[in-house]
């Protein structure tokens, strides 16, 4: 897991509401593996992240949201994917984090390799499953999606948060 530069971000940009790309003052990127316990890795990572741009106080909801969009695509993207699976049986494609951040806004964006869209649904609350897209709704501010262009397939799931601003 690594820090990349905004160019190996330009297909996340697709598609979010009007933030202006070069003005980016962080970002950072990870590969997950297509197993389930990548979800626990991205949280790892989205610490990690906030720590580093000293916002930890962020993690509980940045978090949350990160393991639903990584879930989400796990579960919805990647159709090879079981809980038992043992480490080096994972897919061929890959789930991506990317965290962006800009002075009043932090974009979270889980890349995967599947062009369907997420579908929010009601949410059932006495099912397990089924609530993650209500989640990322009731805690960010805005989130979407889009399809990848050019020669890369799938799409980007993305959440925003407007930034506390600083006293």
């Amino acid at each position: 897991m690594g820090t990349e530069g905004s160019t190996m971000l330009e297909p996340v940009w697709l598609g979010l509401p009007s933030i202006d790309a070069p003005g980016v003052s962080g970002s950072a990127s990870c590969s997950l593996p297509t197993r389930f316990e990548a979800v626990q890795g991205a949280r790892r990572f989205t610490g990690a992240t906030l720590a580093q741009w000293e916002l930890p106080e962020m993690f509980d909801e940045v978090a949350l949201v990160v393991s639903e969009l990584v879930t989400n695509a796990l579960r919805h993207a990647c159709p090879g994917v079981h809980p038992d699976a043992p480490p080096g049986a994972e897919a061929e494609t890959q789930v991506r984090l990317h965290l962006m951040r800009w002075r009043s806004r932090l974009v979270c964006a889980v890349r995967d390799p599947s062009e369907k869209s997420p579908v929010a649904g009601e949410a059932d609350f006495s099912q397990e499953s089924g609530r993650g897209l209500y989640l990322v709704e009731s805690f960010t501010d805005d989130w979407g999606w889009h399809p990848l262009a050019g020669t890369l397939r799938g799409k980007v799931v993305w959440a925003l948060f407007l930034l506390p601003r600083p006293r």
